[in-house]
């Protein structure tokens, strides 16, 4: 399936995955300050998301990531995931590892993993205010889960703007195709890794960060104390320097 992109900068490569409440907007803040440093910034919108509309015949997203690095010619990419694009970034570095030179997971999902009772209780709540028909209210239950307490309200009225598209954009589908289900490895990894996860977060996406920590190479875990789910957008200059850091040192490498 082909994705909608953009592409800034000049340099070795960083693809950039946003959040399943999100599209390729979220890296609004991100994009020119990794430019600036003197990378190629890759940043794509999933089917259902921002400018790519849902898919028409089952879909498999790590594959239509692997592609658009091919459209590109990119041989080996940095890849930067949020949540949902987090669990992406995973498998293509599972099912493709010579072609991830570095993994940066902000508060990430992993395939697999088992809600627990507090995740479970949101996603309930969700289904039921969609199909009610109250899909306002449906935006606003996001902005209040996935922001942390010192968001502040430009960080709440664009995560409001990019969730209510995505809603209007997967309810107008006729019918919604699955996902391929592939078996990814994550033991193949072999990029070096950095975890981060919020204390304002629900627990399960701490747990990842550390379960993933405890396996994945040459891996770091950050917990940001002041964060929630979407901490690149909650305070872009702090998640910047993490990124330039971890970035610069696998570069150095």
């Amino acid at each position: 399936m082909t994705i909608a992109y953009d592409v800034t900068g000049d340099g070795a490569a960083v693809l950039l995955l946003h959040s399943t409440a999100c599209d390729r907007r979220m890296w609004d803040p991100q994009v020119p300050v990794l430019a600036d440093a003197g990378h190629l910034v890759v940043r794509c919108d999933l089917p259902g998301f921002g400018d790519t509309p849902m898919p028409v015949r089952p879909y498999d997203e790590p594959r239509d990531v692997l592609d658009l690095l091919d459209l590109l010619a990119v041989e080996e990419a940095a890849v930067v995931g949020s949540s949902g694009g987090g669990r992406i970034a995973l498998e293509v570095a599972a099912r493709w590892p010579d072609r991830v030179a570095a993994l940066a997971l902000l508060c990430t999902a992993m395939a697999g993993h088992e809600p627990g009772a507090e995740l479970r209780a949101y996603g309930d709540r969700e289904d039921a205010l969609l199909a009610a028909g109250d899909v306002a209210g449906a935006t606003e239950l996001n902005v209040k889960t996935w922001l942390g307490p010192y968001a502040d309200d430009a960080a709440r009225a664009k995560l409001r703007l990019m969730q209510r598209h995505a809603f209007d954009v997967q309810l107008a589908a006729a019918d919604e195709p699955p996902a391929l289900e592939v078996d990814a490895d994550l033991t193949r990894i072999t990029a070096r890794s950095l975890l981060v996860s919020g204390a304002h977060d629900f627990a399960d996406f701490r747990e990842i960060a550390a379960h993933l920590a405890g396996f994945l190479p040459r891996a770091r875990h950050v917990e940001l104390d002041w964060a929630g789910h979407l901490p690149s957008l909650e305070r872009p200059d702090v998640v910047n320097g993490l990124l330039l850091d971890f970035l610069g040192a696998v570069s150095a490498r």
